[in-house]
Protein backbone atom coordinates (compact mmCIF):
# COMPACT_ATOMS: atom_id res chain seq x y z
CA UNK A 1 0.00 0.00 0.00
CA UNK A 2 1.13 3.60 -0.69
CA UNK A 3 2.25 6.03 1.77
CA UNK A 4 -0.60 7.91 3.31
CA UNK A 5 0.27 11.24 3.83
CA UNK A 6 -1.61 14.86 4.02
CA UNK A 7 -4.62 16.10 5.93
CA UNK A 8 -6.09 13.86 8.14
CA UNK A 9 -3.96 10.67 6.74
CA UNK A 10 -1.55 12.05 9.49
CA UNK A 11 -3.10 13.12 11.65
CA UNK A 12 -5.71 10.36 12.19
CA UNK A 13 -9.19 9.31 10.64
CA UNK A 14 -12.30 11.18 11.94
CA UNK A 15 -14.61 9.89 14.62
CA UNK A 16 -17.95 7.86 12.08
CA UNK A 17 -20.57 10.57 11.27
CA UNK A 18 -23.37 10.21 14.01
CA UNK A 19 -27.04 9.93 12.80
CA UNK A 20 -26.91 13.69 14.15
CA UNK A 21 -24.85 14.40 10.83
CA UNK A 22 -27.12 13.00 8.30
CA UNK A 23 -26.39 10.53 5.37
CA UNK A 24 -25.08 13.54 3.04
CA UNK A 25 -22.73 14.74 5.46
CA UNK A 26 -21.26 10.93 6.09
CA UNK A 27 -21.43 10.49 1.97
CA UNK A 28 -19.56 14.19 1.28
CA UNK A 29 -16.92 13.83 4.34
CA UNK A 30 -16.27 9.88 4.89
CA UNK A 31 -13.95 8.51 7.82
CA UNK A 32 -11.27 7.62 5.09
CA UNK A 33 -11.43 11.16 3.24
CA UNK A 34 -8.13 13.64 3.22
CA UNK A 35 -7.11 17.03 3.19
CA UNK A 36 -5.30 16.02 0.06
CA UNK A 37 -8.55 14.58 -1.27
CA UNK A 38 -10.64 17.64 -0.94
CA UNK A 39 -8.36 19.75 -2.77
CA UNK A 40 -8.02 17.25 -5.67
CA UNK A 41 -11.64 16.91 -5.79
CA UNK A 42 -11.75 20.79 -5.73
CA UNK A 43 -9.38 21.34 -8.22
CA UNK A 44 -11.04 18.91 -10.59
CA UNK A 45 -14.37 20.94 -10.66
CA UNK A 46 -12.23 24.01 -10.90
CA UNK A 47 -10.40 22.49 -13.91
CA UNK A 48 -13.30 20.50 -15.63
CA UNK A 49 -15.29 23.44 -15.78
CA UNK A 50 -12.59 24.85 -18.06
CA UNK A 51 -11.98 21.78 -20.37
CA UNK A 52 -15.66 21.84 -20.64
CA UNK A 53 -16.16 25.37 -22.30
CA UNK A 54 -12.80 25.25 -24.07
CA UNK A 55 -14.16 21.92 -25.56
CA UNK A 56 -17.00 23.73 -26.89
CA UNK A 57 -15.68 27.06 -28.01
CA UNK A 58 -12.43 26.41 -28.96
CA UNK A 59 -13.57 23.71 -32.21
CA UNK A 60 -16.25 26.35 -33.42
CA UNK A 61 -14.17 29.69 -33.00
CA UNK A 62 -11.73 27.90 -35.31
CA UNK A 63 -14.20 26.75 -37.02
CA UNK A 64 -15.44 30.58 -37.38
CA UNK A 65 -11.65 31.46 -38.06
CA UNK A 66 -11.82 29.53 -41.23
CA UNK A 67 -10.31 26.11 -40.03
CA UNK A 68 -11.52 23.49 -42.87
CA UNK A 69 -11.88 20.04 -40.78
CA UNK A 70 -8.47 19.07 -41.90
CA UNK A 71 -6.86 22.46 -40.44
CA UNK A 72 -8.62 21.74 -37.26
CA UNK A 73 -7.47 17.52 -37.29
CA UNK A 74 -4.15 19.02 -37.52
CA UNK A 75 -4.39 21.91 -34.66
CA UNK A 76 -5.69 18.35 -32.73
CA UNK A 77 -2.99 16.23 -33.77
CA UNK A 78 -0.53 19.20 -32.60
CA UNK A 79 -2.26 19.19 -28.86
CA UNK A 80 -2.60 15.68 -28.76
CA UNK A 81 1.37 14.83 -29.53
CA UNK A 82 2.42 18.07 -26.75
CA UNK A 83 -0.20 16.45 -24.32
CA UNK A 84 1.28 12.46 -25.02
CA UNK A 85 4.95 14.26 -23.76
CA UNK A 86 3.56 16.65 -20.75
CA UNK A 87 1.43 13.13 -19.57
CA UNK A 88 4.71 11.33 -19.62
CA UNK A 89 6.42 13.61 -18.00
CA UNK A 90 3.76 14.11 -15.54
CA UNK A 91 3.76 10.70 -14.38
CA UNK A 92 7.36 9.58 -14.72
CA UNK A 93 8.83 12.34 -13.03
CA UNK A 94 5.74 12.34 -9.96
CA UNK A 95 7.24 9.05 -8.85
CA UNK A 96 10.68 10.83 -8.44
CA UNK A 97 9.86 14.45 -7.78
CA UNK A 98 6.25 14.39 -6.30
CA UNK A 99 3.10 14.46 -7.64
CA UNK A 100 1.99 18.56 -6.33
CA UNK A 101 3.80 20.60 -8.84
CA UNK A 102 2.16 19.10 -12.00
CA UNK A 103 -0.89 19.82 -10.65
CA UNK A 104 0.00 23.29 -10.23
CA UNK A 105 1.87 23.85 -13.17
CA UNK A 106 -0.33 22.50 -15.85
CA UNK A 107 -3.49 24.33 -15.14
CA UNK A 108 -1.39 27.41 -15.60
CA UNK A 109 -0.64 26.28 -18.88
CA UNK A 110 -3.82 26.23 -19.67
CA UNK A 111 -5.07 29.71 -18.19
CA UNK A 112 -1.87 31.00 -20.79
CA UNK A 113 -3.73 29.19 -23.52
CA UNK A 114 -7.01 30.80 -22.89
CA UNK A 115 -5.99 34.04 -22.34
CA UNK A 116 -3.83 33.81 -25.78
CA UNK A 117 -7.32 32.59 -27.48
CA UNK A 118 -8.84 35.71 -26.30
CA UNK A 119 -6.84 38.45 -27.71
CA UNK A 120 -5.31 37.09 -30.89
CA UNK A 121 -6.38 34.94 -33.94
CA UNK A 122 -2.83 33.99 -35.44
CA UNK A 123 -2.71 30.16 -36.41
CA UNK A 124 0.87 29.63 -35.05
CA UNK A 125 0.50 31.23 -32.15
CA UNK A 126 -2.77 29.21 -31.30
CA UNK A 127 -1.17 25.78 -32.39
CA UNK A 128 1.72 26.31 -29.80
CA UNK A 129 -0.13 28.03 -27.10
CA UNK A 130 -2.98 25.45 -27.64
CA UNK A 131 -0.46 22.69 -27.36
CA UNK A 132 1.18 23.63 -24.30
CA UNK A 133 -1.94 24.31 -22.51
CA UNK A 134 -4.21 20.82 -24.24
CA UNK A 135 -6.69 23.34 -25.20
CA UNK A 136 -9.86 22.74 -26.85
CA UNK A 137 -8.98 19.07 -27.52
CA UNK A 138 -11.88 17.08 -25.74
CA UNK A 139 -15.63 17.38 -25.52
CA UNK A 140 -17.51 19.81 -22.94
CA UNK A 141 -19.48 16.83 -22.13
CA UNK A 142 -15.95 15.07 -21.37
CA UNK A 143 -15.71 15.78 -17.79
CA UNK A 144 -13.59 12.98 -16.40
CA UNK A 145 -10.36 14.31 -18.34
CA UNK A 146 -8.44 17.27 -16.72
CA UNK A 147 -5.59 16.92 -19.09
CA UNK A 148 -2.09 16.25 -18.69
CA UNK A 149 -1.55 16.17 -15.41
CA UNK A 150 -3.97 13.57 -14.81
CA UNK A 151 -1.36 10.60 -14.28
CA UNK A 152 0.18 12.47 -11.21
CA UNK A 153 -3.15 13.14 -9.96
CA UNK A 154 -4.43 9.55 -9.99
CA UNK A 155 -0.62 8.54 -8.50
CA UNK A 156 -1.85 11.04 -5.66
CA UNK A 157 -5.35 9.92 -4.73
CA UNK A 158 -4.28 6.11 -4.40
CA UNK A 159 -1.23 7.37 -2.39
CA UNK A 160 -3.73 8.45 0.19
CA UNK A 161 -6.41 5.62 0.41
CA UNK A 162 -7.05 2.42 1.18
CA UNK A 163 -7.43 0.17 -1.76
CA UNK A 164 -10.82 -0.72 -0.74
CA UNK A 165 -11.64 2.68 -1.05
CA UNK A 166 -10.40 3.57 -3.96
CA UNK A 167 -13.38 3.22 -6.85
CA UNK A 168 -15.26 5.36 -3.96
CA UNK A 169 -12.84 7.75 -4.21
CA UNK A 170 -12.44 8.07 -7.83
CA UNK A 171 -16.33 8.06 -8.03
CA UNK A 172 -16.39 10.87 -6.07
CA UNK A 173 -13.45 12.57 -8.52
CA UNK A 174 -15.77 11.93 -11.20
CA UNK A 175 -19.04 13.64 -9.91
CA UNK A 176 -16.71 16.63 -8.65
CA UNK A 177 -15.74 16.87 -12.66
CA UNK A 178 -19.18 16.22 -13.99
CA UNK A 179 -20.37 19.08 -11.87
CA UNK A 180 -17.56 21.58 -12.94
CA UNK A 181 -18.32 20.33 -16.86
CA UNK A 182 -22.10 21.13 -15.87
CA UNK A 183 -21.18 25.24 -14.76
CA UNK A 184 -18.77 24.93 -18.35
CA UNK A 185 -21.27 24.06 -20.57
CA UNK A 186 -23.48 26.89 -18.92
CA UNK A 187 -20.51 29.48 -19.44
CA UNK A 188 -20.91 28.86 -22.83
CA UNK A 189 -23.68 30.84 -23.31
CA UNK A 190 -20.87 34.04 -23.01
CA UNK A 191 -19.89 32.58 -26.45
CA UNK A 192 -21.85 34.28 -29.38
CA UNK A 193 -25.07 32.89 -31.30
CA UNK A 194 -24.43 33.92 -34.45
CA UNK A 195 -21.96 33.40 -37.34
CA UNK A 196 -19.44 35.72 -36.60
CA UNK A 197 -15.67 35.58 -38.33
CA UNK A 198 -12.07 37.08 -37.97
CA UNK A 199 -11.69 39.78 -35.69
CA UNK A 200 -15.28 39.95 -34.79
CA UNK A 201 -15.04 36.30 -33.51
CA UNK A 202 -11.97 37.30 -31.49
CA UNK A 203 -13.74 39.74 -29.93
CA UNK A 204 -17.36 37.75 -29.32
CA UNK A 205 -15.49 34.83 -28.02
CA UNK A 206 -13.44 36.31 -25.55
CA UNK A 207 -15.62 36.74 -22.72
CA UNK A 208 -15.56 32.46 -23.11
CA UNK A 209 -11.86 32.46 -23.43
CA UNK A 210 -11.28 34.77 -19.99
CA UNK A 211 -13.66 32.32 -17.83
CA UNK A 212 -11.46 29.24 -18.93
CA UNK A 213 -8.20 31.18 -17.99
CA UNK A 214 -9.71 32.11 -14.64
CA UNK A 215 -11.06 28.72 -13.90
CA UNK A 216 -7.93 26.99 -14.88
CA UNK A 217 -5.53 29.15 -12.89
CA UNK A 218 -7.54 28.68 -10.32
CA UNK A 219 -7.24 24.68 -10.29
CA UNK A 220 -3.32 25.57 -10.05
CA UNK A 221 -3.52 27.55 -6.86
CA UNK A 222 -5.86 25.31 -5.03
CA UNK A 223 -3.11 22.66 -5.85
CA UNK A 224 -0.60 24.77 -3.49
CA UNK A 225 -2.54 23.20 -0.36
CA UNK A 226 -1.56 20.23 -1.18
CA UNK A 227 0.70 18.59 1.43
CA UNK A 228 3.42 16.23 0.36
CA UNK A 229 6.74 14.78 1.78
CA UNK A 230 9.89 14.74 -0.73
CA UNK A 231 10.20 11.65 -1.86
CA UNK A 232 12.07 9.10 -0.68
CA UNK A 233 15.95 8.75 -2.06
CA UNK A 234 15.73 5.21 -2.75
CA UNK A 235 13.16 6.18 -5.00
CA UNK A 236 15.12 9.06 -6.88
CA UNK A 237 17.97 6.69 -8.13
CA UNK A 238 15.45 4.38 -10.00
CA UNK A 239 16.21 5.02 -13.91
CA UNK A 240 14.36 2.49 -15.58
CA UNK A 241 12.91 3.36 -18.65
CA UNK A 242 9.68 1.00 -18.15
CA UNK A 243 8.70 -0.06 -14.80
CA UNK A 244 10.16 -3.65 -13.99
CA UNK A 245 7.40 -5.22 -11.61
CA UNK A 246 4.30 -3.54 -13.31
CA UNK A 247 5.56 -4.36 -17.05
CA UNK A 248 3.15 -7.12 -17.31
CA UNK A 249 0.14 -4.46 -16.84
CA UNK A 250 1.60 -2.23 -18.94
CA UNK A 251 1.94 -4.80 -22.13
CA UNK A 252 -1.77 -5.31 -22.04
CA UNK A 253 -2.88 -1.63 -21.11
CA UNK A 254 -0.80 -0.44 -24.39
CA UNK A 255 -2.98 -3.00 -26.61
CA UNK A 256 -6.76 -1.90 -24.98
CA UNK A 257 -5.58 2.03 -24.66
CA UNK A 258 -4.22 1.48 -28.27
CA UNK A 259 -7.76 0.84 -30.11
CA UNK A 260 -9.64 3.11 -27.33
CA UNK A 261 -7.14 5.92 -28.23
CA UNK A 262 -8.34 5.27 -31.84
CA UNK A 263 -11.82 5.54 -31.09
CA UNK A 264 -11.32 8.54 -28.87
CA UNK A 265 -9.37 10.09 -31.68
CA UNK A 266 -11.67 10.27 -34.46
CA UNK A 267 -14.35 11.18 -32.33
CA UNK A 268 -14.26 12.80 -28.94
CA UNK A 269 -12.12 16.39 -30.18
CA UNK A 270 -14.94 16.79 -33.31
CA UNK A 271 -18.24 16.08 -31.26
CA UNK A 272 -18.65 19.71 -30.89
CA UNK A 273 -17.68 20.27 -34.99
CA UNK A 274 -19.96 17.68 -35.91
CA UNK A 275 -22.82 19.01 -34.39
CA UNK A 276 -21.98 22.74 -36.04
CA UNK A 277 -22.04 21.08 -39.31
CA UNK A 278 -24.22 18.31 -38.83
CA UNK A 279 -27.33 20.50 -37.61
CA UNK A 280 -26.23 23.71 -37.39
CA UNK A 281 -25.82 24.06 -33.84
CA UNK A 282 -24.02 27.29 -32.11
CA UNK A 283 -22.22 27.09 -29.25
CA UNK A 284 -24.97 27.84 -26.49
CA UNK A 285 -27.16 25.12 -27.81
CA UNK A 286 -23.74 22.46 -27.60
CA UNK A 287 -23.48 24.14 -24.66
CA UNK A 288 -26.58 23.71 -23.08
CA UNK A 289 -26.52 20.27 -23.99
CA UNK A 290 -23.51 19.20 -22.57
CA UNK A 291 -24.69 21.39 -19.54
CA UNK A 292 -27.78 19.20 -18.90
CA UNK A 293 -25.31 16.09 -19.75
CA UNK A 294 -22.98 16.19 -17.19
CA UNK A 295 -25.66 17.37 -14.63
CA UNK A 296 -27.59 14.26 -14.79
CA UNK A 297 -25.20 12.04 -15.43
CA UNK A 298 -22.92 13.04 -12.15
CA UNK A 299 -25.50 10.81 -10.76
CA UNK A 300 -24.17 7.81 -12.50
CA UNK A 301 -20.26 7.90 -11.47
CA UNK A 302 -21.63 7.48 -7.91
CA UNK A 303 -23.24 4.36 -9.49
CA UNK A 304 -19.88 3.32 -10.53
CA UNK A 305 -18.18 1.41 -7.14
CA UNK A 306 -21.68 -0.21 -6.69
CA UNK A 307 -21.83 -1.10 -9.99
CA UNK A 308 -17.66 -3.00 -9.69
CA UNK A 309 -19.20 -4.44 -6.09
CA UNK A 310 -21.82 -6.60 -7.64
CA UNK A 311 -20.22 -7.37 -10.89
CA UNK A 312 -16.76 -6.81 -10.48
CA UNK A 313 -14.64 -3.68 -12.29
CA UNK A 314 -13.07 -5.58 -15.06
CA UNK A 315 -16.80 -7.13 -16.25
CA UNK A 316 -18.58 -3.38 -15.67
CA UNK A 317 -15.70 -1.31 -17.71
CA UNK A 318 -15.97 -4.04 -20.81
CA UNK A 319 -19.81 -4.01 -20.42
CA UNK A 320 -20.14 -0.21 -21.07
CA UNK A 321 -17.53 0.21 -23.52
CA UNK A 322 -19.62 -2.11 -25.45
CA UNK A 323 -22.79 -0.21 -25.20
CA UNK A 324 -20.92 3.20 -25.94
CA UNK A 325 -19.56 1.63 -29.04
CA UNK A 326 -23.10 0.19 -30.46
CA UNK A 327 -25.03 3.77 -29.38
CA UNK A 328 -22.44 5.86 -31.68
CA UNK A 329 -24.34 4.24 -34.68
CA UNK A 330 -27.84 5.49 -33.77
CA UNK A 331 -25.94 8.57 -32.96
CA UNK A 332 -24.34 9.37 -36.33
CA UNK A 333 -27.97 7.91 -37.82
CA UNK A 334 -30.26 10.84 -36.23
CA UNK A 335 -32.56 13.15 -38.72
CA UNK A 336 -31.88 15.72 -36.15
CA UNK A 337 -29.96 17.53 -33.45
CA UNK A 338 -32.24 16.73 -30.72
CA UNK A 339 -32.31 13.02 -31.19
CA UNK A 340 -28.84 13.16 -31.85
CA UNK A 341 -28.20 14.85 -28.76
CA UNK A 342 -30.52 12.53 -26.41
CA UNK A 343 -28.41 9.29 -27.99
CA UNK A 344 -25.25 11.00 -26.99
CA UNK A 345 -27.07 12.16 -23.80
CA UNK A 346 -27.35 7.86 -23.25
CA UNK A 347 -24.37 7.08 -23.95
CA UNK A 348 -22.74 9.43 -21.76
CA UNK A 349 -24.31 8.15 -18.93
CA UNK A 350 -22.86 4.78 -19.79
CA UNK A 351 -19.68 6.09 -20.19
CA UNK A 352 -19.28 8.23 -16.89
CA UNK A 353 -19.82 4.89 -15.12
CA UNK A 354 -16.66 3.20 -16.71
CA UNK A 355 -14.16 6.13 -16.49
CA UNK A 356 -13.46 6.31 -12.57
CA UNK A 357 -13.51 2.41 -12.48
CA UNK A 358 -10.84 2.07 -15.38
CA UNK A 359 -8.72 5.05 -13.98
CA UNK A 360 -8.92 2.94 -10.81
CA UNK A 361 -8.00 -0.38 -11.74
CA UNK A 362 -5.00 0.81 -13.48
CA UNK A 363 -3.25 2.69 -10.86
CA UNK A 364 -4.66 -0.26 -8.17
CA UNK A 365 -2.45 -2.98 -10.07
CA UNK A 366 0.14 -1.21 -10.23
CA UNK A 367 3.25 -1.53 -7.96
CA UNK A 368 3.15 1.48 -5.03
CA UNK A 369 6.49 3.07 -6.38
CA UNK A 370 5.40 2.70 -10.17
CA UNK A 371 1.98 3.96 -10.28
CA UNK A 372 2.47 7.34 -11.86
CA UNK A 373 4.75 5.34 -14.60
CA UNK A 374 2.37 3.30 -15.36
CA UNK A 375 -0.48 5.81 -15.29
CA UNK A 376 1.31 7.93 -18.19
CA UNK A 377 3.63 5.28 -20.03
CA UNK A 378 0.08 3.09 -20.25
CA UNK A 379 -1.58 6.40 -22.24
CA UNK A 380 1.58 6.89 -24.93
CA UNK A 381 -0.52 4.05 -27.36
CA UNK A 382 -3.81 5.97 -26.50
CA UNK A 383 -2.10 9.06 -27.08
CA UNK A 384 -0.03 8.35 -30.13
CA UNK A 385 -3.79 7.00 -31.39
CA UNK A 386 -5.90 10.04 -30.47
CA UNK A 387 -3.06 12.04 -32.10
CA UNK A 388 -3.26 10.52 -35.98
CA UNK A 389 -6.71 9.40 -36.18
CA UNK A 390 -7.76 13.20 -35.99
CA UNK A 391 -6.24 13.47 -39.27
CA UNK A 392 -8.12 10.19 -41.08
CA UNK A 393 -11.39 12.03 -39.50
CA UNK A 394 -10.49 15.58 -40.96
CA UNK A 395 -10.06 14.00 -44.19
CA UNK A 396 -13.41 11.86 -43.87
CA UNK A 397 -15.54 15.22 -42.66
CA UNK A 398 -14.30 16.90 -45.82
CA UNK A 399 -14.22 14.45 -48.92
CA UNK A 400 -16.09 11.27 -47.62
CA UNK A 401 -18.97 11.44 -44.82
CA UNK A 402 -19.71 13.57 -41.78
CA UNK A 403 -20.85 9.72 -40.20
CA UNK A 404 -17.99 7.49 -41.44
CA UNK A 405 -15.65 8.94 -38.91
CA UNK A 406 -17.72 8.03 -35.87
CA UNK A 407 -19.19 4.52 -37.29
CA UNK A 408 -15.25 3.56 -37.52
CA UNK A 409 -14.55 4.94 -33.79
CA UNK A 410 -17.78 2.60 -32.86
CA UNK A 411 -16.01 -0.32 -34.58
CA UNK A 412 -12.35 0.54 -32.67
CA UNK A 413 -14.18 0.77 -29.21
CA UNK A 414 -15.83 -2.19 -29.74
CA UNK A 415 -12.29 -4.17 -30.28
CA UNK A 416 -11.15 -2.09 -26.95
CA UNK A 417 -14.22 -3.67 -25.60
CA UNK A 418 -13.39 -7.20 -26.25
CA UNK A 419 -9.53 -7.31 -25.42
CA UNK A 420 -9.91 -5.29 -22.12
CA UNK A 421 -11.92 -8.31 -21.08
CA UNK A 422 -9.68 -10.67 -22.48
CA UNK A 423 -6.86 -9.67 -20.95
CA UNK A 424 -7.89 -9.34 -17.21
CA UNK A 425 -10.97 -10.81 -16.28
CA UNK A 426 -9.00 -13.56 -14.37
CA UNK A 427 -6.88 -10.66 -12.84
CA UNK A 428 -9.48 -8.46 -10.59
CA UNK A 429 -7.85 -6.26 -7.97
CA UNK A 430 -6.89 -6.90 -4.75
CA UNK A 431 -10.20 -5.85 -2.93
CA UNK A 432 -11.88 -7.96 -5.06
CA UNK A 433 -9.58 -10.79 -4.63
CA UNK A 434 -10.00 -10.47 -0.54
CA UNK A 435 -13.53 -10.12 -0.60
CA UNK A 436 -13.93 -13.47 -2.20
CA UNK A 437 -12.31 -15.15 0.06
CA UNK A 438 -13.70 -13.44 3.29
CA UNK A 439 -16.98 -14.41 1.30
CA UNK A 440 -15.90 -18.16 0.68
CA UNK A 441 -14.41 -18.43 4.26
CA UNK A 442 -17.72 -17.60 5.80
CA UNK A 443 -19.86 -19.57 3.72
CA UNK A 444 -18.10 -22.58 4.81
CA UNK A 445 -19.99 -24.59 7.79
CA UNK A 446 -18.34 -24.42 11.45
CA UNK A 447 -16.18 -27.91 12.05
CA UNK A 448 -17.88 -30.48 14.09
CA UNK A 449 -16.07 -31.39 16.94
CA UNK A 450 -15.70 -35.86 17.36
CA UNK A 451 -18.91 -37.31 18.77
CA UNK A 452 -21.13 -34.72 17.72
CA UNK A 453 -23.07 -31.89 19.45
Amino acid sequence: MGVRFGGRADRGVKAEPTAGHGRVRGWLSPPWWSRNLTVVAAARVAMSAGRALAGVAAPIYLALEGFSAWRLSQYVLTVALCAAVLSTLAGTLSDRVGRKPFLVVMPLLSAAAAVTFAFTARVPVLFVMGALGSFGRGAGAGAGAVGPYQPAESALVTDNLAPRHRNDAFGRLAFGSSLGATAGGLLALLAPAGHVHGAAATTAFRDAFIAVAVVSALAGLMALWLAEPPRRPAAAVKRRVLPRRSRWLLYRLWITNGLNGMAIGMFGPFVTYWFFRRYGAGAGEVGALFAVINAVTSISVLSAAGLARRWGVVRTVAVVRTVQAVLLVPMVLAPSFAWAGAVYFVRMIVQRIGMPLRQSYTVGLADPGERGAVAALSNLPSQAAMAASPLLTGYLFDEVSLSLPFELAAVFQLGNALAFWSFFRHRPPDEERREKRFAASAAQPPDIPPGGR
